[in-house]
């Protein structure tokens, strides 16, 4: 079959025909920048000014009643650095002049006594070292116990007195009832609340070395006179007036011991 061959009129038809219009080519928008807000700037807030706090009414101080006021106790002064024995010396400082009673008394309370107590069984356990305390009856039993249970020692006592089974006080001291058997062949520590002349103490001394104690030596608490024992609490030229002195037991009241009225005020 024979082809068809495009006539001149479609030839130009064909070429006159309009070609479609190109479609512009846009470039895409750059997104646009956020702009970032500035940072607000938050001004302080002004205090408010403080109120006054309301004062408080004052209470009333109450003041509790003041203890009756006890009579001045004599005051110690120290009189030497040492007595002849190597132990201070002391005596009552606030005594007046006038006062002839009571110028030479020295009131010795619990404690104080205690304290003298335990500083003599100190001294003693530096020195020496007893197997057997004895506390001469009735009063040196109170230092003697207390220095034989510090020591850890066996404790004993033994009886000499100007006043036991007497209506009036014996110009010298005796002995009643027998040495304690323990101290024989042991090292025995004598010790009385007090020593003046020596008479109960020379007295207790020969006694207990009689009754076969190997060694023997002496303790006081307070020493008012020439005689020196081993070991002295204190020295002193007053009278003293010990705690157990101060008051007796009466109708089941302590009072004042009249026996030392004169010396109390």
């Amino acid at each position: 079959m024979p082809s068809r061959s495009k006539t001149p009129a479609s030839r130009s038809a064909s070429r006159s025909r309009p070609k479609a219009a190109a479609k512009p080519v846009t470039k895409p928008k750059a997104a646009a920048k956020k702009s970032v807000p500035a940072p607000k700037t938050v001004k302080p807030k002004a205090k408010a000014a403080a109120r006054p706090k309301a004062a408080k009414p004052a209470s009333p101080k109450v003041t509790s009643p003041k203890p009756a006021e006890r009579a001045p106790q004599p005051t110690l002064r120290l009189v030497s650095p040492k007595g002849p024995s190597g132990v201070p010396v002391v005596r009552p400082a606030n005594l007046s002049a006038g006062d002839a009673r009571s110028k030479d008394v020295m009131e010795i309370d619990w404690a104080l006594f205690g304290e003298l107590s335990r500083a003599l069984a100190l001294k003693v356990a530096r020195a020496w070292d007893p197997d057997v305390v004895l506390g001469i009856a009735t009063a040196g039993v109170i230092p003697g116990a207390t220095i034989a249970a510090i020591l850890d020692r066996e404790f004993h006592s033994m009886i000499i007195s100007r006043r036991y089974h007497a209506e009036t006080v014996r110009a010298t001291p005796a002995v009643f009832g027998q040495v304690p058997a323990e101290v024989r062949d042991q090292h025995v520590l004598i010790v009385d609340e007090t020593c003046d002349s020596g008479a109960t103490m020379r007295l207790a001394v020969a006694a207990v070395l009689n009754a076969g104690a190997a060694d023997v030596r002496t303790a006081v608490s307070f020493r008012t006179g020439s005689y020196a024992p081993d070991f002295v609490g204190l020295e002193t030229d007053a009278e003293i007036l010990l705690p157990w002195d101060r008051e007796i037991l009466v109708n089941g009241e302590l009072v004042l011991n009249p026996d030392f009225a004169d010396l109390i005020r």
